[in-house]
């Protein structure tokens, strides 16, 4: 929706007259800002480059200009530059991303009226444009006022009382003959309160010494007082005075001294002729640009740049008097899924909320800084002892822990804090942070919602190990996994019987990644937790999508870690995914290694009894490469015996090894276990596992594992009776 505001400052006829130039190479937000302005009653023009701008400005239409700062080939300050040398009679106001509290100083300085950052909310932005407008038809008006008034005494004494400036004479001795109108405005004087007094009754005490000399400046010419910053004090009595605080104005001083020559024809000192203009809205434009420059505008938290200032602070202070400090680096616990479930407006009042709560928890000294998204830094300075530094970690996971109440939603948040102490961890920032991060991820494997001291432990040959797991979690979190299916055929019909749900880590760096390269480290690291109920959860939401187009169920398989079954509560998770996603049970089968079950625990192979009771199958995966022992396969709830493909592999280089798949076989005919051939490449093997009786077969004969949208197509595309695999003869 677009906003409308009402100025009454700017009349109809004079916002008619008022067309607008906006200057961005972003076409997109010009057309946005254009939509905005004209629905507000403003004619607007659009200008997507520097040189475009001026050809436009060259004709001299416009009384305002919208500028963008940052644009190619001619930038804003190149456009800023040139109204200025051609004098054109246009105000300017800086819309800009442009993060440079320089720039956007000098830019203010060379003539610019006002500075909106993007993304700018449009009613500021409106008030800002009207407010520009409102300045340029007095500027105008005066500027008429003093052509037509040129020659005369009348002329003079309307500028200098209608000035925006304060100006003044005075004599020798400093004493106020002179004062302009404009005093009672800006200090809240009245002119026969002024004259006749000295002028430090208006010196503010905290300027510098020299202030006085400037104020009665004697010199003249190139040597006067130009542009100098100082500050002068108000009538606090007057409750009009407008100023950036209440007991001063800081204004901008130009002053010159007066000379005339006397009786004698030699040049004499007559006192001072100064001008002070009232810089206080440039002032609070510069503070608030310096505001956003170092500062994190949601939650108001320092930023970057600013702890970068802090925590060089904190170094320098801790060398010299040879004291520790603590660097924490905070991360919410699921914070992702808050952005994704309820959207990222309300995920920002819940950042909002948890800055608040972390600093109720800390002292005056100490600095929170929001990194971005939902991590945060926390310097502690001057801590004496670990202990200290364990209390402000868990008083902030107690505070984090407690509700959050926002728009009729009732959230529960956790954090990770990973913890770094100088200098035992670092004696620098780079390495600190990196510290801190090694810890924290040690936290969010260990399953969030707690704190830990980064130590030498975690360093040297865990280092690798450390990155990858680290990789795995910011995988996890912004979507890198990726589910994979595998066709499994009858031997004999060639028909697809069934699909095997494969985890595939498609890495922004290292590309696509295969299992045997990191799940051993996700199991030792636990991580194998979570990614196991992503792959059920997305293999399930893939299922209901082949549902609801009507293909026929087929018999899912999913790897299953030992970790994932040393879980409690994993059955029950399974068993509450299936049903929401409204599946078959018996569509199920889950494959566990012959060594994880032979190392399993008795929890374990009674979860795993637990899951055929619902109906789910059990399959035994590359049997073979294990101990292969009878007992444990009459003892244990076996559906399945997969083959190992290095076994199959080995058919097609003579009759050698090929006893160990025979004898596979017969044991699972014997045992009345179904039996799957893995790693299926040729038709000499495929014809060698179908005369021994395997029931399923998989391999690249019969394809390689395709991505979900590849799976769905070649199912769509298999004929309804028949072979869905033509092989050669």
């Amino acid at each position: 929706m677009l906003t409308t505001i009402t100025t009454g400052a700017l009349t109809p006829d004079k916002r008619e007259q008022s067309r607008i130039l906006l200057v961005d190479d972003q076409l997109p937000l010009l057309e946005s800002l254009q939509a905005l302005l004209r629905i507000n009653g403003y004619q607007v023009d659009l200008a997507t480059s520097g040189s475009e701008a001026l050809a436009r400005l060259e004709k001299n239409l416009y009384r305002l200009v919208l500028l963008d700062l940052q644009m190619p080939v001619i930038d804003g300050r190149q456009v800023l530059q040139f109204i200025r040398q051609q004098q054109i009679d246009v105000e300017v106001v800086l819309v800009s991303g442009e993060s440079s509290f320089h720039s956007v100083k000098e830019a203010l300085r060379n003539g610019a009226y006002d500075f909106i950052r993007k993304p700018y909310e449009p009613e500021e932005l409106l008030m800002t444009v009207s407010n520009a407008l409102e300045h340029y038809w007095q500027s105008r008006q005066l500027r008429q006022a003093e052509l037509s008034l040129h020659e005369s005494e009348q002329m003079h004494r309307f500028i200098v009382n209608n000035s925006p400036d304060f100006i003044y004479l005075l004599d020798p001795h400093g004493i106020f003959t002179y004062v302009n109108d404009k005093v009672e405005d800006l200090l809240g004087y009245k002119r026969s309160e002024l004259i006749g007094q000295h002028f430090s009754k208006l010196i503010h005490p905290h300027n510098a010494d020299d202030i006085y000399t400037l104020f009665s400046e004697h010199r003249a010419g190139a040597r006067a007082t130009q542009n100098i910053e100082i500050r002068l004090l108000v009538n606090e009595a007057c409750e009009q005075v407008k100023c950036l605080e209440n007991a001063e104005l800081i204004v901008e001083l130009n002053a010159i001294g007066r000379y005339e020559n006397d009786a004698m024809g030699q040049r004499t000192f007559v006192g001072t002729l100064g001008c002070a203009r009232d810089i206080t809205a440039r002032k609070r434009s510069e503070a608030r640009i310096s505001y956003q420059a170092y500062h994190d505008l949601l939650t108001r938290l320092p930023n970057r740049i600013l702890f970068n200032d802090r925590i060089s602070q904190v170094f320098a202070h801790a060398r010299r008097n040879n004291q520790k400090f603590a660097l924490l680096l905070l991360d919410l616990d699921r914070f992702k899924l808050i952005n994704d479930a309820l959207g990222h407006a309300l995920g920002d009042l819940v950042l909002q909320q948890v800055s608040k709560r972390i600093l109720r928890c800390l002292r005056a000294e100490d600095t929170l800084c929001r990194f971005g998204g939902d991590e945060f830094v926390l310097l502690l300075p001057d801590i004496a002892t670990k202990e200290a530094v364990t209390a402000v970690a868990e008083k902030i996971l107690k505070a984090v822990r407690k509700p959050f109440k926002i728009k009729k939603h009732e959230l529960y948040l956790s954090v990770s804090i990973g913890i770094a102490l100088y200098p035992l961890a670092g004696e620098n920032k780079d390495t600190l942070l990196q510290s801190a991060d090694i810890a924290m991820y040690h936290v969010k494997a260990a399953g969030k919602d707690g704190y830990c001291f980064y130590s030498d432990a975690m360093d040297g040959s865990d280092s690798t190990f450390l990155s990858v797991e680290r990789d795995m979690y910011l995988a996890l979190e912004n979507d890198q996994f990726e589910v994979f299916f595998q066709p499994k055929v009858e031997p004999v019909s060639h028909v697809i019987v069934g699909m095997e749900a494969l985890l595939r880590w498609r890495h922004p760096e290292k590309g696509l990644i295969l299992p045997g390269d990191f799940i051993p480290l996700a199991e030792e690291s636990k991580l194998i937790v979570p990614i196991g109920h992503w792959v059920l959860r997305t293999t399930c939401e893939e299922l209901a999508r082949w549902k609801q187009q009507g293909l026929p169920d087929l018999k899912i398989s999913l790897n299953i870690s030992p970790v994932q079954l040393e879980q409690e509560d994993f059955v029950q998770i399974f068993i509450d995914t299936l049903q929401e996603f409204d599946l078959n049970v018996a569509m199920f089968e889950i494959e566990v290694t012959e060594q994880g079950l032979v190392e399993g625990q008795t929890e374990i192979v009674q979860r795993l009894r637990q899951l055929r009771a619902y109906g789910v199958s059990i399959a035994i995966d590359d049997f073979g490469r294990g101990h292969s022992s009878l007992s444990y396969l009459q003892d244990f709830p076996v559906n399945t015996l997969k083959i190992d493909r290095s076994f199959v592999r080995e058919i097609e280089e003579g009759q050698k090894k090929t006893c160990v798949v025979d004898a596979i076989a017969m044991m699972a005919k014997g045992l009345n276990l179904h039996t799957v051939a893995e790693g299926v490449e040729n038709l000499l093997q495929l014809d060698y596992v179908t005369n021994l009786g395997c029931n399923e077969v998989q391999g690249y004969l019969f394809g390689e594992a395709l991505p979900a949208q590849d799976a769905l197509n070649m199912l769509n595309a298999r004929p309804a009776e028949g072979p869905h695999f033509i092989l050669p003869d």
